[in-house]
């Protein structure tokens, strides 16, 4: 037995069957008579079977058609219902939009027009990763992200990019502590925080990272006191003294009117960077993906 149908055939043999004949199974089916009489030819030559009694009164199904009838009729059931979900699903959710970028960007310069565009377009869902300039670029150029936050010194391999605006960071220190001293009425670079105890974000943190690569270049390792996964966090072992810690500066203000830390702006060339939103090409982007650019370009 050559078991080949497809839902067509199905559905074809469930419409002669309640219509009482071929002609008419063929209208409901929207087939020509003679492809349906054809099909049905090749239905019963499949199952190795008679499905039909024919005369002159029409059609009747035999003992093997009524079987089919049956099993037909759950299997065109299920396929409706699984083109029902399917299309409930796809009215909820109409697209993904995968973003990389720094943790600085991420965490502190996306949620709030990330949050915009997220209740302006509910049936959108978006991913975000974190990751350092170099990788962010690889996942767009690989295919594995539709847009990259970087900075203006990464290396964009050809990619699109838009400035979103100008990131800015800086250090939070205890109150009274040595460095918030010196930095009165002076430009501090994180040079000259290297060799100072450090809160720092967890392992594999972009953010982090950058300051301890820079640190390693001048010649200087960071003295980690201890590492934690969020700013709050690190906002509150700077308060008690455990040492500094590098934030985006919206972030660092943000965290001085809840915690006892002051806040140091960092005029350090490597930190204070135009932020590039990139793309393979923003015009092949699909339509959610480029809302989402017209957001975050907004600010």
């Amino acid at each position: 037995m050559n078991l080949r149908l497809d839902l067509t055939d199905l559905r074809l043999f469930v419409n002669v069957v309640n219509n009482g004949s071929i002609t008419a199974g063929a209208a409901a089916t929207h087939l020509a008579l003679a492809s349906a009489s054809a099909r049905m030819a090749g239905l019963e030559l499949a199952l190795d079977a008679p499905l039909l009694l024919r005369s002159r009164r029409g059609v009747q199904p035999t003992a093997a058609g009524q079987r089919l009838l049956v099993h037909a009729s759950a299997v065109l059931q299920q396929a409706e219902l699984l083109r029902a979900d399917l299309k409930a699903h796809a009215t909820r959710y109409q697209g993904l939009v995968r973003l990389v970028g720094n943790s600085a960007a991420l965490r502190e310069y996306v949620p709030d027009a990330l949050g915009d565009f997220l209740v302006e377009h509910p049936q959108v869902n978006v991913t975000l990763a974190e990751a350092l300039g170099g990788a962010a670029v690889a996942s767009v150029v690989a295919g594995d992200a539709d847009l990259a936050i970087v900075t203006d010194t990464t290396e964009l391999h050809g990619l699109h990019s838009v400035a979103i605006r100008r990131a800015g960071f800086a250090i939070i220190t205890a109150r009274g502590h040595p460095i918030a001293a010196a930095a009165e009425g002076r430009t501090m670079t994180m040079a000259s925080v290297d060799a100072a105890d450090v809160v720092g974000l967890s392992e594999g943190s972009p953010l982090q990272d950058t300051w301890e690569q820079r640190a390693l270049q001048r010649g200087k390792r960071l003295n980690y006191r201890v590492r934690v996964a969020s700013f709050d966090a690190q906002a509150r072992l700077v308060e008690r003294g455990v040492g500094v810690a590098l934030l985006p500066a919206p972030a660092a203000r943000r965290l001085a009117l809840r915690w006892a830390i002051d806040v140091i702006p960092m005029a350090d060339p490597h930190l204070n960077e135009r932020l590039l939103l990139c793309a393979l090409d923003f015009s092949a982007l699909s339509t959610p993906a480029r809302a989402l650019v017209a957001r975050l370009r907004e600010g």
